[in-house]
């Protein structure tokens, strides 16, 4: 019985048990050979360590396979023949070369000529000294008008210093209730700034109406009835905020109040004890002093801040001011209080003067810090434009404000309240 593989007779194949390749064939001439496409015939397996013979058929070519990989078919199929397929490569262009595998052209970029067709010379460069064209400007949007704001004239300060200053001397010592007049007016402006710009900046809407009335008299109470009369008209003011505020929709009513209730409690009622100074017999010379000690600290402060500083004292809050600036305006207030308690008030003493002028120095300072923190959260330079070189009203008052209630104690405890 003739031994025929139990393998395809058109190829080697690999054997399983020692991984060499072998050839499958038939092993008698008497047998028929298969076709090409013909199952295989199955029978016994040669020898171990014997190859089958080869022999070429007649009419079928090679059974063997090629010697390298044939070309890829898409579709299965081989040649009944075993002879590779031929392929006919697509003619090239004159002008584009056929991208390499790996090396594809971009999608867009322009074909290259073959090599050694002849370019065109490149576009001439400009050198670096000549200067390119100016292109046009485009169009800018024309910038939103900005708020006209205080500048810092110096002969404009100057003026409205010495005309207010002018005012408030002949107010104090002619009449005493035109200065109180000119305190109840100041404190109605101050108040319409200070409710505007909230308003204006925050979202804040104070009571303005009830705010003014009560402002004004509180400070004719406190000059007329002393403390007790501006605490009573204090708590009414803060009464009549509630009340006021009660005929608008409820939405932000307890900001709306609290700023109200502050703004009555900082303006008009800081403002109430510089009447209470007027009380006294020699009360226009208590006010003068509180007048003269607060600028002075001012001025002592700038002076000294402006010449010799260095080392910022609050940078987060004013970073205009020094600690140098506050050495000037402790020793320039300290030297004016000696002066005034000597040969201003009745029963003062120099060292008392020292006192008043160290105590005034700190709270000018801090009332000024106070006013910059406040404008600083509502993003303004100044409260408002009426004092040309200084700002609004409210940006005069920062330091005296919470200077008078100082002053005002300190006096009556070092020379009486009368």
């Amino acid at each position: 019985m003739p031994i025929v593989p139990d393998v395809p007779a058109y190829g080697g194949d690999q054997d399983e048990t020692r991984g060499a390749a072998r050839l499958s064939g038939p092993l008698s001439r008497d047998e028929p050979q298969p076709q090409y496409g013909t199952p295989p015939q199955y029978g016994t397996e040669p020898p171990y360590g014997e190859r089958p013979p080869y022999e070429r058929q007649p009419g079928h070519g090679d059974p063997r396979p090629p010697a390298g990989p044939g070309p890829y078919d898409p579709y299965g199929t081989q040649s009944p023949t075993g002879e590779r397929p031929s392929y006919e490569q697509p003619q090239q262009q004159p002008f584009e070369q056929q991208p390499q595998y790996g090396h594809q052209q971009p999608y867009g970029a322009r074909p290259q000529p073959p090599y050694g067709t002849p370019q065109p010379p490149p576009a001439p460069t400009p050198s670096p000294s000549q200067n390119p064209v100016p292109m046009p400007d485009a169009p800018q949007p024309t910038p939103a008008p900005q708020k006209k704001s205080a500048g810092r004239d110096l002969s404009a300060a100057i003026g409205v210093g010495v005309g207010l200053g002018v005012v408030i001397i002949a107010s104090l010592f002619i009449v005493k209730a035109v200065f109180v007049g000119v305190i109840a007016v100041a404190v109605v402006v101050g108040l319409w700034e200070l409710t505007s710009r909230l308003q204006e900046r925050k979202g804040i809407k104070a009571p303005l109406v009830p705010l003014a009335v009560g402002g004004a008299a509180m400070v004719v109470a406190g000059y007329v009835r002393g403390a007790e009369g501006a605490w009573v008209a204090m708590a009414l003011t803060a009464l009549a905020v509630l009340v006021w505020r009660m005929t608008e929709p409820p939405e932000g009513y307890l900001k709306d109040v609290t700023a109200g209730v502050f703004a009555a409690f900082y303006v008009p009622f800081l403002a109430t004890f510089v009447a209470l100074l007027l009380t006294a017999d020699d009360g226009p010379w208590r006010v003068l002093t509180f007048l003269l000690l607060t600028v002075v600290s001012d001025t002592g402060a700038y002076a000294v801040g402006w010449r010799f500083g260095k080392h910022k004292l609050a940078p987060r809050i004013s970073p205009g001011k020094t600690r140098e600036g506050l050495f000037g305006a402790v020793s320039f207030a300290m030297v004016v209080g000696a002066l005034c308690m000597q040969f201003l008030i009745d029963g003062g003493h120099w060292w008392q003067g020292l006192l008043l002028g160290l105590a005034v120095a700190a709270s000018a300072t801090l009332g000024d810090l106070g006013e910059s923190m406040i404008k600083r959260d509502l993003g303004i330079k100044d409260m408002g434009t009426l004092l040309p070189g200084h700002g609004g009203i409210m940006d005069r008052l920062d330091s005296l404000l919470p200077t008078a209630p100082v002053v005002w104690l300190l006096l009556v405890l070092f020379v009486g309240s009368t």
